[in-house]
């Protein structure tokens, strides 16, 4: 017996059928022993319908209107599951965010949660009730809706299994867990009983989206257990934790990489301080976030800076730098957006000398130029021709023995 938050995402309650299921899972949870509040999202392709009509009536929608407007597609789901949990014979009871007093900043449309009041969920719960919150959501000081951005049901269960002590909390989607790379990349693709809060941020900073940041930054900061596991089919999935593995582990855990990456280079310029801040400075004011940097010194005195962005921001990005480029003196800017990211994770690397020379290894042998380097404790990630992308993975894949489970 123990206490448990569940949070069913969009593809997991998409139709009728889908939350009938879901209320079947929760109901045998229940029956066991457990107690268990439920945190759901809009079924798959309500967010975008409910957008799609605002922009019919507004071009830019003022964002307080459109917290009003998407924080419905989770209250729909809600009371659905609560009416096939009623149908079950289960004592349920639905609340929106603002409801169970989830109080977030005014931020609209990407608040961030500052308190919740967790008082009438453990009521509901020694009253034996199921109690099913519509995620994404909540509502700030001064009673307005506020929605939390992105992938905000993921917060919104990790939040309140924060502030309920829960044992643990379990993020259903449409896999089974995390696998040491995209199995649709490399079918030997092996899923990991578990994966530490470190690994599990790089990996979803470095492209893998099977949970949002915000959420594996919030579990890590409360010591939320989170298991990630499938809606679809049974299985343990995979537990994200504090604790890293027995020293007999993988060198490293995952393989990650990112196709919306480009790549701009200015070249030429004048090699002075400040130099840097120059030409970074702009972009920052732009908020355009930048990834990775490289800066190369020639004997002219001058200095060739290359940076990568996401791909969405590269054409304003570029403009920028033109712009910069002219009032510095330099000799040009190029850019190239057939590149990808491809980072290998684990914190089996603060322990084992020789990953990255490893890694480099793999490319020599394939004969993949390697454009640009990061290195942080537990990853390294490199820019190379996005052509090279599944060879490179299933490469790295191999030579370090992934697709095998790790010695006990």
């Amino acid at each position: 017996m123990g206490l448990f938050v569940y949070k069913f995402g969009g593809t997991s309650v998409g139709t009728v059928e889908r939350i009938q299921a879901v209320a079947h899972k929760v109901k045998a949870a229940h029956d066991n022993g457990d107690q268990i509040v439920v945190v759901v999202s809009a079924m798959s392709g309500e967010t975008n319908r409910l957008t799609g009509l605002a922009a019919e009536i507004q071009k830019t929608p003022v964002a307080r209107e459109m917290d009003v407007l998407l924080s419905t597609g989770e209250q729909v789901t809600m009371s659905l599951l609560c009416m096939a949990l009623i149908e079950l014979g289960c004592s349920a009871k639905s609340y929106t965010g603002g409801q169970v007093r989830i109080v977030t900043d005014n931020s609209h449309t990407k608040a961030r949660i500052k308190r919740i009041d967790d008082k009438k969920i453990h009521d509901n719960l020694k009253a034996g009730t199921i109690v099913v919150v519509a995620g994404f959501q909540g509502m700030d000081e001064e009673g307005n809706i506020t929605t939390l951005g992105r992938g905000g049901s993921d917060t919104t269960a990790v939040a309140l299994a924060a502030a309920l002590k829960a044992d643990e909390c379990h993020i259903y989607t449409d896999v089974d867990g995390v696998y040491t790379t995209d199995p649709r990349v490399e079918p030997n693709a092996r899923r990991l009983d578990s994966i530490t809060f470190e690994e599990m941020l790089e990996m979803a900073s470095l492209g893998t989206k099977i949970l949002q940041i915000r959420s594996v930054e919030f579990a890590g900061k409360y010591n939320v257990a989170l298991r990630v596991l499938s809606s679809f089919s049974e299985g343990r999935g995979t537990l994200i934790t504090y604790e890293e593995p027995a020293v007999e582990q993988a060198l490293i855990s995952g393989i990650a990489f990112n196709k919306d990456e480009a790549k701009l280079t200015i070249t030429g310029v004048p090699d002075i301080p400040g130099a840097a801040f120059k030409i970074l400075g702009p972009i920052a004011d732009a908020n355009i976030e930048i990834d990775m940097i490289i800066q190369n010194v020639a004997d002219d005195a001058t200095t060739d800076f290359t940076f990568t962005v996401h791909r969405n921001d590269l054409a304003a990005a570029k403009a920028i730098l033109t712009s910069t480029s002219e009032s510095l003196g330099a000799k040009s800017v190029t850019t190239d957006e057939k590149i990808v990211k491809v980072s290998i994770v684990g914190v089996g690397m603060r322990s084992h000398a020789g990953i990255a020379s490893k890694m480099f290894e793999v490319f020599a042998d394939e004969n993949i130029n390697i454009q640009m380097i990061s290195t942080s404790e537990i990853k390294i990630s490199v820019v190379i021709d996005e052509k090279y992308l599944e060879l490179a993975v299933r490469s790295l894949h191999a030579a370090f023995d992934l697709d095998k489970e790790p010695a006990q």
